[in-house]
């Protein structure tokens, strides 16, 4: 067992770990459990009821929260032509066609979202190999491969989310800083488990959401009791 500061287990006292709250509480004990002196983020972790291996219960997908996520995103578009000067009307902080996929070859990667116009595809699937394991990989599905940049762009500066289940069924996400307040967490939690409910795949048999954590950053899971989401999300 892991030692913990005396922050951390004031943070705790009289707080049941092992107890699985209705959401609006789980959020206001994973906001209360944070002891950092920087401003942690709030991440949820569940564990679906799907089966990656077989394509169709993959769950994959993006959303855009009501709140954002409190951090500075830096957009990279791979686009040419007049796409580019809507990207960077939009705010994209870096722009380009073979000019940046030359630049990541060479081993850029100072950003932290990628869109690509459908015309740019080819030349970006030429670095898919350094992209795609640091999840920058454009996908049409999450909404990063279009000819609407601009849209795009603005999205993914406000806090738009990616999110995909791993090979274990876990599916992880971030909610925002702790300085949000609960309020503001709640509603882009909210709004994330509406879009992951939505994505339930029909392959997918039994129970959906089979167990839901919210932490901070250096915080503990607060176990978030699935079977009364309905009372707060609407699917």
């Amino acid at each position: 067992m892991p030692k913990h500061g005396k922050k951390y287990r004031k943070a705790i006292e009289g707080i049941d770990l092992n107890a699985r709250y209705e959401m609006p509480q789980g959020v206001e004990l994973a906001l209360k459990t944070s002891v950092a002196k920087f401003d942690e983020t709030v991440d949820v972790a569940l564990v679906l009821g799907v089966d990656p291996k077989y394509s169709d219960q993959m769950v994959r997908g993006a959303v855009s929260l009501p709140h954002g996520l409190g951090k500075d995103v830096r957009v990279a578009v791979f686009c040419q032509g007049e796409k580019e000067a809507e990207a960077k009307a939009a705010g994209a902080d870096f722009v380009g066609g073979e000019d940046l996929v030359a630049k990541v070859k060479e081993g850029w990667l100072d950003f932290d979202k990628a869109i690509a116009t459908p015309d740019m595809m080819g030349k970006v699937g030429q670095i898919g190999r350094v992209l795609g394991p640091r999840g920058l990989m454009p996908n049409a599905k999450t909404g990063t491969v279009t000819f609407d940049v601009a849209n795009a762009v603005k999205e993914q500066k406000a806090g738009k989310v990616e999110f995909r289940v791993d090979k274990a069924g876990v599916l992880h996400a971030p909610l925002g800083k702790v300085s949000f307040g609960n309020e503001k967490i709640l509603d882009n939690l909210k709004t994330l488990m509406e879009t992951v409910i939505r994505l339930k795949p029909s392959a997918a048999k039994g129970t959906y959401i089979k167990s839901m954590t919210l932490a901070t950053t250096m915080g503990p899971g607060i176990k978030v009791d699935p079977s009364t989401l309905r009372k707060h999300v609407e699917a």
